[in-house]
């Protein structure tokens, strides 16, 4: 979820990057043609080096608070689902598409979803330290206090375009 005064995500060139995503790809985009436009963080400089650590192989799992897609007006993602992650420009870079997903309490987050979301050194440690950081600052912009109670999306996903940054099927 993005933070208020980023630039807004260009989304015309989001349609213009799913198209060729579906022209092709017409076998996933059949399964699920729903699509999001955003961005990893609450900062530019936070969005574009997620992205990195997503198109370097690093990350391939995120993690959000549950009412923070509903604060933005936003459905659950869904396995299937499609998601064009943009940098912090508000340029379209990738499509992701939801492999796994479960919803749970911050101690429910383990050492290997921790390596997967691809963050800091990639520990359990660094992870809840960092979350519980970004959380705060988030919930904080709403007047609201974060607790480890909250429910939390965890997601898994893929890089399924473009084809030079995608991972094997």
């Amino acid at each position: 979820m993005s933070a208020a005064g980023l630039p807004a995500v260009d989304t015309a060139a989001a349609d213009l990057f799913w198209s060729e995503y579906a022209a092709a790809r017409p076998e996933a985009v059949r399964l699920c043609s729903d699509y999001t436009v955003e961005r990893f963080g609450d900062s530019a400089v936070l969005a574009d080096g997620l992205l990195r650590a997503v198109t370097e192989g690093a990350k391939r799992a995120t993690s959000e608070l549950a009412d923070e897609f509903l604060a933005a007006g936003d459905s659950l993602p869904r396995i299937g689902s499609h998601w064009i992650a943009c940098d912090g420009a508000g340029v379209p870079r990738v499509v992701l598409r939801t492999v796994e997903l479960r919803l749970g309490p911050f101690t429910s987050a383990d050492e290997a979803f921790a390596r997967d979301e691809g963050e800091d050194d990639r520990s359990l440690a660094s992870w809840q330290a960092e979350h519980r950081k970004y959380w705060t600052r988030v919930r904080g912009r709403r007047g609201l206090e974060w607790t480890e109670g909250d429910e939390i999306v965890f997601e898994r996903f893929r890089v399924v375009w473009p084809p030079e940054l995608a991972d094997p099927a």
